[in-house]
């Protein structure tokens, strides 16, 4: 069977769920995936303790990226907000209830976050459930990451442009939703050779698609992380405009 590069992500890493993190992370560990990202929640309550169980998993080869403040909202903002919570990202889409300035600043303090608890600064903001918000293009080159991620692919603000790659997820708690991303999993995982994006969250192994994952991770992959892949593409990008 040919070998298929992917990017390996764990969502919502956060003091509430390290203790999954780190079996998730075993469980890559086992089958040979050792370049993780793990998509770190700042304000969930780390401590001394847990901020060393995090340091220890990033001293195992996890990246470390921003991925919200407190990974949860406090009220619907307007139309659009109420229908992406009901069919997509229920009470987490911090981005879409807050205006462009309140999202830029939740950025600054995220990335903020890593320095003041001696952690290597996050080159990779994943806004939760994928929903950037208000924010521009211009707000995102000015903020110091290197690339965000969303539902279809990856900003890279050093190259400025936008890479396309299918991703998967398996966060199904309900055979409704279990069926949506089932059809979206064949779908993306048939569109061409392009790198594939593994997102998983902390309960996904549980959850009505946890046997699909099992036997997806079965298969032969080249696992990557974000920034290798990114520099790959700017020296190819590089190579074809020069």
């Amino acid at each position: 069977m040919r070998t298929r590069a992917a990017l390996f992500s764990i969502h919502d890493v956060m003091p509430a769920t390290l203790d999954a993190t780190e079996a998730i992370a075993e469980q890559l560990h086992s089958r040979g995936i050792r370049k993780l990202t793990l998509l770190v929640v700042p304000d969930t309550g780390w401590d001394e303790s847990t901020l060393q169980r995090l340091d220890g998993l990033r001293r195992r080869g996890a990246d470390l990226a921003g991925h919200g403040w407190q990974h949860r909202i406090r009220s619907i903002r307007n139309l659009r907000h109420r229908l992406h919570s009901l069919f997509i990202s229920r009470n987490v889409a911090e981005h879409l209830a807050l205006g462009r300035s309140g999202v830029v600043a939740l950025m600054q303090d995220c990335h903020a976050w890593f320095a003041a608890q001696g952690l290597p600064a996050p080159a990779l903001y994943v806004p939760p459930a994928w929903a950037m918000g208000a924010a521009k293009r211009a707000d995102l080159d000015a903020l110091p990451y290197d690339c965000y991620e969303t539902l279809y692919g990856i900003y890279d603000t050093r190259a400025q442009r936008f890479l396309r790659l299918p991703m998967i997820g398996f966060e199904a708690d309900t055979a409704l939703r279990a069926f949506a991303c089932r059809v979206w999993n064949r779908l993306n995982l048939s569109l061409g050779d392009a790198p594939v994006r593994f997102s998983i969250h902390p309960r996904d192994f549980e959850l009505e698609l946890g046997e699909d994952l099992r036997s997806l991770l079965r298969r032969n992959w080249n696992p990557l992380y974000y920034s290798e892949l990114l520099e790959s593409g700017r020296e190819s990008h590089e190579h074809h405009t020069t």
